[in-house]
């Protein structure tokens, strides 16, 4: 189904000239076809939701390094394929909503200290899935645990 919608955007675009959105979805399909290839499988909807929340934290890391530079060009380029790459990827959950999910998985895990950290980690990011990025997850985690 994702996969689909990523053709027929790339196929919009291509009519449109919107190079950037062009090149947003070559990556990401590139990123589908090189994970099939190398496995000998087919990626299903949730795997490829997988591959573009790594292709945004990728742009977000590398964000970092082109405000350091400076590069106002690459920083405004950037952004927008962070924004074109998060329309395919579910709603994100905010602060509060990530508190609340962790809160029930330390109680679940029945996580007291900072050592309980990797099991709280685990389950807290198979429960949020891609509604979350990592960071923000350890970030709430290593909040809640101290």
């Amino acid at each position: 189904m994702l996969k689909e919608k990523l053709m027929e955007d790339l196929k919009v675009s291509m009519r449109e000239k919107n190079e950037i959105r062009k090149n947003t979805v070559q990556m990401v399909r590139a990123a589908i076809l090189q994970i099939e290839k190398d496995k000998g499988i087919t990626v299903e909807d949730d795997k490829i939701v997988e591959i573009i929340a790594k292709e945004v934290k990728g742009k977000k890391d590398a964000l970092v390094d082109f405000e350091k530079a400076e590069r106002a060009d690459l920083i405004e380029q950037t952004n927008q394929e962070i924004a074109i790459l998060q329309e395919y990827l579910p709603k994100q959950l905010s602060k509060e909503e990530i508190k609340d999910v962790i809160e029930k998985v330390i109680a679940d895990v029945g996580a007291t200290s900072m050592k309980d950290m990797g099991s709280v980690m685990k389950e807290a990011k198979a429960r949020i899935g891609a509604g979350a990025d990592g960071r923000t997850i350890n970030e709430v985690v290593k909040e809640l645990l101290n």
